[in-house]
């Protein structure tokens, strides 16, 4: 049997990270390059050229504003340097099933609470840049929860669970192309209609179990399947919910092992480092480009906004 491409592509190696991002420097040269593409911009005027100081620091021959290559960007303020950042974003890019904040701050060398800081802005950026994305096509689509493993009610009212909304756009073959992790505030039909606006694109054949919320597709924008899957075991095996199951299988067991349990008001985030990861598996060594890109211009997320509650979807 042929083995999957994608599965077995090499990726990025420690090395070859090392080789590239290995000293502060290179990592500047990676930044600059990726902030400013066609030279020096001066994020106050617009004015393009500028110098670089004694200090470090870039000013503009026009109204001679001073910035630094972190100001501005999700790396604003820090005191880490740019070598530690790089090493975390190769450790949350490049492995299948994500790194716990304990695990990346024995593995970078800092201490739990600067590597929860670090990971979540790093989960921040991966966030925001998926917002804008809309899947088209065939979507199978589902409802699911986090946690909920508390004594106290059971079932879609427990308490301690968090909902939300897993797709999966596939192709002509039946093949999983992108996937979408998106929080919810519950499952009703304005919500997942609020959902669909944003996130799914017009056109597309939506597959979907009975649950009254999905009556949102039946319109005439999208052409909605329900199919009634009935509960256990073989629930969960009908042949147009293979992949849409399978992402949630991947993602619960993953949380799991992983990170063993997450705060509900930061599961948008963790949802969005799996989905991040998952759409873009096909080149694995252009991740940290790429993710760099994304970085440059995501805005600063100071402590104070990182630990509260997150918006939905």
């Amino acid at each position: 049997m042929a083995r999957n491409p994608i599965q077995f592509q090499a990726g990025l190696s420690l090395p070859a990270f090392l080789e590239q991002y290995g000293t502060e420097e290179q990592c500047q040269a990676a930044l600059f390059q990726h902030r400013w593409p066609e030279g020096f911009v001066c994020p106050d005027c617009g004015n393009t050229t500028g110098c670089r100081l004694s200090r470090g620091l870039y000013q503009c021959h026009r109204c001679h504003h001073q910035t630094s290559l972190t100001a501005g960007t999700i790396f604003h303020a820090t005191h880490l340097p740019l070598t530690t950042w790089f090493l975390a974003m190769y450790l949350l890019t490049q492995r299948k099933n994500g790194i716990s904040a304990l695990q990346l701050s024995r593995e970078l060398g800092v201490s739990y609470n600067t590597a929860w800081k670090l990971k979540h802005k790093v989960l921040q950026v991966m966030m925001e840049r998926n917002q804008g994305e809309t899947l088209s096509g065939r979507i199978e689509i589902d409802d699911a929860y986090l946690g909920g493993e508390r004594p106290g009610k059971r079932g879609r009212g427990a308490e301690h669970k968090f909902p939300f909304v897993a797709a999966v756009q596939t192709d002509d073959e039946g093949h999983p192309q992108r996937i979408q992790l998106r929080r919810v505030s519950g499952f009703t039909h304005d919500e997942i209609q609020r959902y669909a606006q944003l996130a799914i694109a017009p056109g597309s054949q939506v597959f979907s179990d009975g649950l009254g919320c999905f009556r949102a597709f039946a319109s005439p924008v999208y052409t909605h399947e329900r199919i009634i899957t009935g509960s256990g075991r073989a629930s969960v095996q009908i042949p147009a919910f293979l992949w849409v199951n399978t992402v949630l299988g991947n993602v619960k067991n993953a949380i799991t092992g992983t990170y063993h349990a997450i705060r509900g008001q930061h599961a948008p985030r963790y949802l969005a480092e799996f989905e991040y990861r998952f759409n873009r598996r096909y080149d694995l060594k252009a991740m940290i480009p790429r993710f760099l890109t994304v970085a440059a211009r995501t805005p600063p997320m100071p402590y104070r906004f990182l630990k509260i509650a997150e918006p939905y979807a």
